[in-house]
Order: structure tokens, then sequence, then C-alpha cells
């Protein structure tokens, strides 16, 4: 993956900063004007479990291949429907969800979309390599455990690169695990106000991203000195 290379320069996210700055103005106009924001989250709380499970996880299955935050959806899946499902029936479906995403992901960047996300990282500098058998969990392991580049952008890279599905789906699905039970678990402790429940999601989090971060490291290592002793 040493040929994808980034533009040489780093523009500040005007993007991100802007939508940040356009919610906490709306915010503070609402809070102004005496509207009670909590009533407002629980009235878009309310919609959001009247659509339903299965609408709810197909979206969570579907939109984050065109830039929703999966994240956002993990986050609020435990407080929607843990009364209905209970909590070990949301993480199983929101990692069925995930597992969709992977696969159609990977489809589109392959197959489908191929020639448009080709011309895309081609107008931008971007040159996308091959993966091979040989280093494709090399590659997977070192894009999903480093922070930064968006979880959907991971996917259509490694589909674009043709990393063998096998691999690229299982150790993919595999490292979200960790993370997306801690989000569910702490979403729902925020939103319902346990704060055990919330501290015991941030725990896991933590320990999730130590263990990955150390998993990554240690191959990383590992294929080094594979790749020394092939040298020699």
């Amino acid at each position: 993956m040493d040929d994808l290379k980034p533009a040489p320069r780093r523009k500040l996210p005007l993007a991100p900063l802007a939508a940040i700055f356009v919610v906490c103005a709306v915010l503070g106009f609402l809070l102004l004007r005496g509207m009670h924001v909590r009533a407002l989250g629980d009235q878009a709380m309310a919609r959001a479990r009247s659509v339903g499970p299965v609408a709810f996880f197909s979206a969570a299955a579907v939109l984050p291949a065109v830039g929703a935050p999966l994240t956002a959806f993990t986050i609020l899946s435990g407080e929607l429907f843990a009364p209905s499902m209970t909590l070990p029936g949301v993480i199983a479906a929101m990692f069925a969800a995930i597992a969709v995403n992977l696969a159609l992901t990977y489809w589109l960047a392959r197959y489908a979309l191929r020639p448009v996300l080709s011309r895309l990282t081609g107008r931008y500098g971007y040159t996308v390599p091959r993966v091979t058998r040989a280093n494709a969990l090399t590659v997977i392991l070192a894009l999903r455990l480093t922070p930064g580049t968006p979880f959907a952008v991971q996917s259509y890279i490694l589909g674009l690169a043709e990393a063998p599905f096998g691999t690229y789906f299982l150790a993919s699905w595999l490292c979200q695990i960790p993370w997306h039970a801690g989000c569910i678990i702490m979403g729902k402790g925020i939103l319902n106000g346990n704060f055990k429940a919330a501290l015991a999601g941030f725990g896991l989090l933590v320990v999730a991203t130590l263990l990955l971060g150390r998993l990554r490291k240690w191959h990383s290592g590992r294929s080094a000195a594979s790749h020394e002793s092939d040298r020699r």
C-alpha cells in the first residue's frame, strides 16, 4: 500500500468544521428561544424508534456506503431497540448490518463502481495497487486499525485494490466487533442516564483500541521479520 500516497498538502477540514459550527449555532439559537432541546431529542428518538428495527438496521447496512457515519447508528441502536430486542439482540443485528455493508462496499468498489472510482482516485493523484494473497492480511489490518480514514473509504480502497474477499471480509468484520459493541453499550448508557453502562461501554472501547493497536504492531513486526528473512 506504499503506492497509495496522499496529496502533499493537507488542507483544513473546512466542511466538517462548518457543519459543527452550524450545529452549534442552531442549538444556541434554540436555547435562546427557550426551546427544550431534551424534548426535541426525545421526539427524534421516538420517530427513529417508530420506523422499526428492520428499517433501521437496513439503513445501517446501506447508508454508510454513501457516507453516513456508521457510529451514529451503533450509538443510537441500543437505546432505540434494546427494550424490544434485548441488548444482545441489538448487538447481533448491528453486526449483521456491518457484514452486509462490508460485502456491499466491496462489490461496489471492485465491480459496479470500479470505473468511476478508478477515475476519481487517478484525478486526485492516488494510485491503488493490487493486494496479493501474501500481503492481504497485513494491508487490511494496517488500514482498518489506523485511525483517521472513514470506514467506508477503507472498504472502497480494499475493493479497488482487489483484496481477496474472504480475508477482507473476515478481518474487517472481526476488527469492528469490539469497537461497535462498546459504542452500543456506551450509547445506551449515555442516552438513558445509566452511568455504569456508559462507563462499561467506554471501558470496552478503550480495551478494544489497545488490543487492536497491539495486534497491528504485532502483525506488522511479524511481517517485517518475514520479509527480512526472505531477503536473506
